[in-house]
């Protein structure tokens, strides 16, 4: 019960890449990059199971950002001509790459750090790709000039890597969609059901996170315009209630998405983000606690997996550090107050005094 795990990305270590940065370039070059990238992906491992993180991940520590990481395996894209755009509804600028021609695979995208993690974890683990919408809404078209068409073949490609994610050892697979909280009716219209092609066939565990982004300028700037309550999950949590997703992630913690609204997930297994990765105050087990405990009036508590809100890549470590901490002890802790055992102070007290009593009479 509350089985803990993470959005996605943490912070890379300075011989790593630049630190406290989004699309941070790497410091090393060749087989040095290489050796790196494996002991990074080794040590978010081990950092992760000392916090007590029940599922854990690569900490995308292979990639330069979570979206890009996956396109760079793929032929027709020009990455050497990059241009700048407007993504999420144009709430930032991006340099991106353009996709120049028909859309196919290299080969294996993921499989060295798949590898490398499967082989150095014995806990469930769990790998991130980007979803088929937000893929779309990361690149520059210039060969299909139809975005649906775009995202469908993207989600063939990322069904291909997925199966074979699968074989590697994969427990769960989550495609990271937060273009989901942006083109609402192309959610309902074309976005599931391009998740549905990229799960075609999977037998592991799926998830698709949905939130408000990393914890940079650009978004708090952009929450801070969106009002006192954040309703917009409305329009698509009844569809991904019907999908064939299992696993919904839902930024929480400080957010001001409704709690209410994780009702209308019912079925679903709801990662409940429990720490707020847009500040660099680090929960107390008690606070991460209290967000399951709200997240229990609306969602049965053996279908709650507390998580961070959304990836950490751009955080100071020690504080990412300390906030996986925070979420493996508040999980450890809501177990002992809400679990299935649990039993009112009061009550145990009372059985206590009973026990004494009758072992006085002996």
């Amino acid at each position: 019960m509350f089985e803990t795990t993470i959005a996605g990305s943490l912070p890379k270590p300075g011989w790593l890449a630049e630190p406290n940065k989004l699309w941070a370039p790497w410091v090393l070059e060749g087989q040095a990059l290489a050796d790196a990238k494996r002991d990074a992906t080794i040590l978010a491992l081990k950092v992760q199971e000392d916090a007590g993180i029940d599922i854990v991940g690569d900490g995308e520590q292979s990639r330069q950002h979570f979206v890009h990481g996956f396109l760079e395996r793929i032929e027709g894209i020009d990455f050497a001509h990059k241009i700048e755009i407007g993504i999420r509804a144009d709430r930032y600028r991006a340099m991106v790459p353009q996709v120049v021609g028909p859309l196919r695979l290299k080969g294996r995208v993921h499989q060295t750090e798949a590898r490398i993690a499967r082989a150095h974890t014995k806990k469930k683990l769990k790998f991130t790709l980007p979803g088929p919408m937000t893929i779309i809404d990361t690149i520059a078209d210039r060969h299909y000039g139809d975005k649906v068409k775009m995202a469908m073949t993207f989600a063939e490609l990322l069904n291909e890597e997925a199966r074979e994610l699968e074989k590697d050892g994969i427990n769960t697979i989550q495609f990271d969609e937060p273009a989901f909280n942006v083109y609402m009716r192309e959610v309902t219209d074309w976005g599931i059901a391009a998740l549905h092609r990229a799960i075609q066939d999977l037998t592991c565990t799926t998830a698709v996170h949905i939130c408000y982004g990393y914890g940079i300028k650009a978004n708090t700037d952009w929450k801070a315009s969106l009002g006192s309550q954040w309703t917009q999950y409305e329009q698509i949590f009844p569809a991904l209630a019907k999908s064939k997703m299992k696993q919904i992630s839902v930024e929480c913690k400080n957010s001001r998405v409704p709690m209410k609204l994780l009702k209308l997930l019912d079925g679903k297994d709801v990662l409940v983000g429990s720490i707020d990765v847009a500040s660099d105050k680090v929960e107390t087990p008690e606070e991460v606690a209290t967000v399951i405990q709200q997240a229990m009036k609306y969602v049965a508590k053996e279908k709650i997996f507390p998580c961070t809100n959304c990836g950490m890549a751009p955080m100071q470590r020690e504080i990412a550090y300390a906030k996986l901490a925070a979420l493996g002890k508040g999980a450890a802790y809501a177990r002992q107050k809400f679990g299935r055992s649990a039993r009112p102070v009061k009550r145990v007290r009372k059985a206590a005094k009973k026990k004494i009593k009758k072992q006085s009479r002996l």
